[in-house]
């Protein structure tokens, strides 16, 4: 066993000794509670539990139509009700900055801006992948392999937004450098799509879990070829896209609430895999969708249904080792996930809400 290996068991150990045991009963608002029930979700545990430190929670988002990918964090609202908090505040904007501030308590994000921030110091740690996805790069001939994309130009988002962090670790896995071999301009969604149609792009970065539905009406048309989707393509296919990420100081002050909050999430995401048609209506009539086609399809195609059997350490790692390899970060991936990883709610959630 090497010596990451034992250091990541080693602090494995201590965090399991932590686990917080209650003996308080939940009482649940009676519709989740039902909804539980039909899909075998209900907690065995949750009678065992104290109630949350706090009833307040203070969740990030502002826009509307939200991207669909986020549907678990908007879905999970009537389970975190059942889960005691009766005051959730959704606090604009609500991005990462938020999260590290304190100003937000949980959020879901990519995985990448996740990592970068902890390697800069901020106070976020990660608790639990949710899905596998949302990216689609769409290419024009003749290019055939990632790596016919040296020399090229690719459309993507700006320097050290998901998607340019996506872009980089996908180019870092063949050896390439985002910032030498490749011409990466970010141009706004609809220009870029303009561009590419007009065959002015080499490749287009899409990000398929949007709010609007550029991935699919490529598609549709036929507008260039999809080279790579990281919801059906090795090895991003194994890994999650969006992670479940929390304030640190809530999860020390609250490991009740932090627990909490992760089964809400993770009910949630449970729901939309067993349920795509159910959870689409829910975003079209609480105005979080335009579409109710669009909203179903990209339910329907991202795979909500690995937080049970994929390894969520591995993802912080394959992703910190892409990162790590084009300079986007200087911490090693075991650093990463000695500052900014807490798994010991999820190993306890896994046993609770058996599939």
């Amino acid at each position: 066993m090497s010596n990451e290996q034992d250091a990541r068991w080693s602090r494995r150990e201590v965090l399991g000794g932590l686990a917080v045991a209650g003996t308080a009963a939940l009482i649940g608002q009676k519709s989740v509670q039902v909804a539980g029930d039909l899909l075998g979700l209900r907690s065995q545990a949750a009678g065992a539990e104290p109630p949350p430190e706090t009833p307040t929670l203070r969740l990030g988002w502002n826009r509307r139509p939200i991207d669909i990918c986020f549907a678990p964090y908007f879905y999970a609202e009537e389970f975190l009700r059942g889960e005691g908090f009766t005051d959730l505040q959704f606090i604009a904007p609500g991005g990462l900055d938020a999260l590290a501030s304190g100003e937000i308590d949980v959020r879901l994000a990519f995985v990448a801006p996740l990592i970068q921030r902890i390697d800069a110091g901020a106070p976020l740690v990660m608790l639990a992948g949710q899905q596998v996805g949302c990216y689609m790069l769409f290419v024009n001939d003749p290019i055939r392999t990632v790596r016919d994309l040296k020399g090229r130009t690719i459309a993507s988002g700006p320097a050290g937004s998901a998607d340019y962090l996506f872009l980089s670790s996908l180019l870092a896995y063949v050896g390439l450098d985002p910032g030498k071999d490749v011409n990466v301009v970010g141009h706004p969604d609809a220009q870029a799509r303009q561009m590419f149609t007009e065959g002015k792009l080499d490749a287009f970065l899409v990000f398929s879990g949007s709010a609007t539905p550029t991935a699919q009406e490529l598609q549709a048309k036929k507008v260039g070829r999809v080279l790579l989707n990281t919801m059906t393509d090795r090895p991003w296919s194994q890994y999650f896209c969006c992670m479940a990420a929390a304030n640190r100081e809530f999860i020390r002050r609250n490991p009740v609430a932090a627990r909490r909050v992760l089964r809400a999430l993770l009910k949630a995401t449970d729901v939309i895999a067993r349920e795509p048609a159910r959870v689409a209506r829910f975003l079209i009539a609480r105005g979080y969708a335009d579409r109710y086609d669009h909203a179903l399809q990209v339910l329907r195609e991202i795979p909500f249904d690995k937080w049970r059997e994929y390894d969520h350490e591995d993802t912080v790692r394959f992703y910190a080792l892409r990162l790590r390899e084009v300079d986007i970060i200087k911490k090693t991936p075991l650093q990463i996930i000695a500052l900014g990883t807490d798994w010991r709610f999820l190993k306890e959630l896994k046993k609770e809400l058996r599939g």
